[in-house]
């Protein structure tokens, strides 16, 4: 089922769901498993799981560095089919600009059409380690706004070097990034509304946000998405902080704020436990606030780890 519709037979009700990111290559699907088994019970309609773009490594073959690309995290679709299967579950698999020629990405779109996955996220993805800012891979998109396009043209038959008049088109529900902060490229936080409403035109049908950490700032990018003519759903994106390094890590990687109240509430922290319980309190109110004022979804950032999220939805759902 798609997201969307999803939503919709909820009739206002927030729904709860979250993200995860695949093993390592060697590590066991069932550690997987092992996390999102406890949070079943808060029943999410639909669960993201994320996608690594390639990366450089080195690899030390008789004293000689040899430098070779790689992912680190593959096997998104076969994560994503292994859930559906296990759970009956929606699975939403992010689908990246970054790595990717067209050819792939259409590759992968008919892999998850026939595996009955009906939602994608589409994102431009992040630059790589070695770059400073993000350059498309050759032979595919520079934008998310142009891997929407792509999309909704394959949902419509027109694949990239024919058009397929067939009764068994995809009919993908396409789920795209907003930031209620600005994106850390955009020049101001209207330019980056053009965008996500350029995005919404294209056929996005609904929005997660970055994460943030002071509601208002969700508030207003609502309000003022809405001022916009963007009029999909728009689903919070939540992290709670688990260590102290988050306070440094998350501004820096992700340019968004921390309320100072979180900010000396953290710092008196002893331990990273002691941090762990003040993310999990924080986040407790975030998403009561969030949930009375109608948000959709709150759509948690779970890193793979289920201890804090289970503890959130305990106190919200």
């Amino acid at each position: 089922m798609k997201v969307t519709d999803h939503i919709k037979q909820a009739k206002g009700e927030t729904l709860f769901s979250f993200e995860i990111i695949p093993p390592v290559k060697g590590r066991s699907i069932q550690e997987l498993y092992n996390n999102i088994d406890p949070l079943m019970e808060f029943k999410p309609p639909f669960i993201d799981v994320t996608t690594s773009r390639e990366e450089f490594v080195y690899i030390d073959r008789d004293g000689l560095l040899d430098k070779k690309l790689t992912r680190m995290r593959p096997g998104t679709l076969g994560i994503c089919a292994s859930i559906k299967h296990k759970y009956d579950v929606d699975t939403v698999p992010h689908v990246l600009c970054g790595g990717f020629t067209r050819e792939e990405t259409e590759y992968l779109l008919v892999d998850c059409h026939y595996l009955g996955i009906d939602n994608v996220m589409a994102l431009r993805g992040d630059a790589m380690k070695e770059e400073k800012y993000f350059a498309p891979t050759s032979g595919g998109h520079k934008y998310a706004s142009d891997l929407v396009g792509q999309i909704r043209e394959l949902n419509k038959g027109n694949y990239l070097h024919e058009v397929i008049e067939t009764d068994n088109c995809a009919d993908f529900c396409i789920g795209v990034a907003g930031y209620p902060e600005k994106h850390m490229e955009a020049p101001s936080l209207k330019s980056d509304l053009k965008r996500l409403k350029q995005k919404v035109e294209l056929g996005a049908d609904y929005v997660v946000t970055q994460m943030f950490f002071d509601n208002q700032k969700f508030f207003e990018f609502v309000e003022e998405a809405r001022k916009n003519g963007i009029d999909v759903p728009i689903i919070p994106g939540i992290k709670p902080i688990a260590v102290k390094r988050h306070l440094q890590l998350l501004p820096q990687v992700f340019r968004v704020d921390i309320p100072e109240d979180l900010i000396e509430a953290v710092e008196s922290c002893k331990n990273n436990k002691e941090v762990r319980q003040v993310g999990v309190e924080w986040c407790i109110q975030q998403s009561k606030e969030l949930k009375d004022a109608g948000v959709p979804v709150l759509h948690y950032y779970s890193m793979g780890k289920s201890d804090n999220i289970k503890a959130i939805a305990k106190a919200v759902f």
